[in-house]
This record gives C-alpha cells, structure tokens and sequence, in this order.
C-alpha cells in the first residue's frame, strides 16, 4: 500500500523544528559549559528551583530518570555544591533534596546564558513573533505528556 502525495501546498513543521532543536541544543550546550553545566544539570536545578525540597524518588519521576541515572545526576550537582541531598526527618530511608545557594546562582547565570543563545538562534523574528511561536510550542508541547514542560516553559528574563 502507497501513501498518497502531500499537497504541495501543505507545510510540515518536524523537519525545521528538529533542525531549530538542534541548533538550539549546540548553543546551550556551549554556553552552559563554561558554568559546569549540562542541559540535564539544567533541568534538574530548575525543577528544585520550583519544588523546592523534593525527594530524590520524586525528582527521578518528574525527569524520568531511573534511579541510577538520577544519583549520578545528583552526585555531579552536589559535587558542585548546587544541591544538597540528606535523609528525610519523616522517612530516613528516603533522600530530600534541595537547591543550595550557590545552585541558585548558578542557574540564574545559566538562564541569562541560555537567554542570549535563544537570542542567537531566533534573532531572525520579531519579539511578537517569538511571542506567538512560544504559545504555539507550550499548546503543542500540552497535548504531549511531557512532565517537565511547565517547569521548563520560562527563563527568568528579569533577573538578568
């Protein structure tokens, strides 16, 4: 069975929305380097940010991480002094963790960096424009089962 021609006056978006990805992805990479970070580091120090004190368990669910991935996530965090791990007051066998002061930072400087990379990568459209293409990805990215999308959906431009 043949799949019936496109209309050629149909647009498909994957194509330039992985090619955007990518672009996107290289830039963040590269400006989080210099801060010791990588966009999984990223993630994570955001989710604390919006959680505040989260079990471990929890943190690997809204990243959805297995558990060993997530220690050796953890380990790199806290070796850095970003995020604090300790045993839980209700439950010792669980871990809580936290964002220190210092990850805090951190991630502001990574969000104003980040900032800049976007800047980079969509300079070709208005504010109005990114505007508009930002609600279109975030109603898109809603019909997609994507845990951390609402924790990821903002930079915080201001503290910049």
């Amino acid at each position: 069975m043949s799949a019936l021609p496109l209309d050629p006056s149909e647009h498909r978006s994957g194509a330039l929305l992985d090619h955007l990805a990518r672009r996107m992805r290289l830039r963040a990479e590269s400006v989080l380097a210099p801060l010791g970070l990588r966009p999984r580091h990223l993630v994570a120090l955001t989710v604390l940010r919006a959680g505040g004190g989260i079990s471990q368990q929890a943190l690997a669910s809204t990243l959805e991480m297995d558990s060993t991935n997530i220690v050796g996530l953890l380990n790199d965090l806290e070796a850095k002094d970003l995020v604090e791990r300790r045993r839980s007051p209700k439950d010792r066998r669980r871990h809580v963790v936290e964002l220190t002061e210092d990850g805090a930072k951190r991630l502001n400087e990574a969000e104003c960096a980040l900032a800049g990379a976007e800047d980079e990568v969509l300079g070709a459209l208005q504010p109005a424009e990114r505007e508009t293409l930002y609600n279109l990805l975030r109603r898109a990215a809603t019909t997609t089962p994507i845990t951390c999308t609402e924790v990821l959906s903002e930079v915080d431009a201001d503290a910049c």
